[in-house]
C-alpha cells in the first residue's frame, strides 16, 4: 500500500521538478523568518550549508510522498529521532507550533508553486495536499493540528501573523543564500519568491513585485512545451547543488 495514491495529484505537484524547487524557493524564504529557526542554529549545521538543509528537507518530503506506507512511517519516525536527539542536546522542547509552521510550508507552497506554475488547483485537490500532509503530522504526534482544510487555512493566516519575525537570523541566512547561489541566482530566487510568498512574508522580507519574472516564466513555460526546458533549467543550477536537485527527478 502507498501512502499517497498513485493518481493523487500531490504525487503529480511533487514529482514536477520545477514544481518542487519553487516550493523550495517559498520555503526559504517563509523559513528564514520563522521564530524558531534558532533550533537549527543550535546544531551549527543551517548556517554553514543553509540550501543544503532546505533541499534535504524538501527531499525527504518527496521521498515520503512516493513511498510505500511502512517506508514512509519508518521515514517519518526517523524525522522524529533526529529532532529527539536535538531537544536532548539542547534540554529543551521544540515547540508543537514550530513543527506545525513546517508542516503548514509543505501544504502552502505545494498549492502555490503548481499554481503559479501548472495551473489553479481545485478545492477537492487542496484538501488532498493538505490530508496528505495531516498524515505526516498524525505520524509525528504534532499536537493541535487542524483536521480539515478548511481550518488549516484559518489557522494558517493566524501562523503567518502570530509566528514570523526578521531576526538577525533572517538576515543571516538570507546572507548566506546569496554566498552560496552568486549574485544572479540569488537575483532570481528573489524573483521568484516575491511571485510565490504570501504577502505577509513579502513585507518582511521586502521582496518587491514578482511581476518582472512573469515575462521570464513564460518562455520557460514554451520551453516545456517544446521539451527544452531541462538544459536552459540545469545552466542556472549552481554547480554544488546540482546533483542534489538532479536527483529529485528520481520520482
Amino acid at each position: 500500500m502507498d501512502f499517497v495514491d498513485k493518481h493523487s495529484i500531490v504525487r503529480k505537484i511533487w514529482g514536477n521538478t520545477d514544481v518542487v524547487l519553487f516550493i523550495f524557493a517559498g520555503a526559504a524564504a517563509e523559513f528564514s523568518l520563522n521564530k524558531a529557526v534558532d533550533w537549527l542554529y543550535f546544531t551549527g549545521k543551517l548556517p554553514k550549508d543553509p540550501l543544503g538543509r532546505l533541499f534535504s528537507t524538501v527531499a525527504y518530503a518527496q521521498k515520503i510522498v512516493f513511498s510505500t506506507l511502512t517506508e514512509a512511517n519508518a521515514a517519518i519516525d526517523q524525522i522524529n529521532m533526529i529532532h529527539q536527539h536535538v531537544e536532548a542536546g539542547r534540554n529543551a522542547k521544540i515547540p508543537d507550533w514550530a513543527y506545525r509552521d513546517v508542516l503548514f510550508m509543505l501544504i502552502s507552497y505545494s498549492i502555490r508553486a503548481f499554481e503559479v506554475l501548472e495551473r489553479k488547483l481545485t478545492l477537492m485537490e487542496k484538501e488532498e495536499i493538505f490530508t496528505t500532509f495531516y498524515q505526516v503530522g498524525y505520524r509525528m504526534k504534532i499536537n493541535g493540528l487542524p483536521t480539515d482544510f478548511a481550518a488549516w487555512q484559518m489557522m494558517h493566516e493566524q501562523q503567518l501573523q502570530e509566528n514570523l519575525i526578521y531576526s538577525c537570523f533572517s538576515h543571516d541566512l538570507f546572507d548566506q543564500y546569496k554566498k552560496h547561489l552568486g549574485a544572479l541566482r540569488y537575483l532570481l530566487m528573489r524573483k521568484i519568491q516575491a511571485l510565490i510568498v504570501p504577502l505577509k512574508v513579502n513585507d518582511l522580507l521586502k521582496l518587491g513585485e514578482g511581476k518582472p519574472i512573469k515575462s521570464v516564466l513564460a518562455l520557460y513555460k514554451i520551453s516545456r512545451k517544446l521539451k527544452v526546458n531541462k538544459p536552459l533549467r540545469n545552466l542556472i543550477l549552481p554547480a554544488a547543488y546540482k546533483a542534489q536537485i538532479l536527483n529529485l527527478e528520481a520520482f
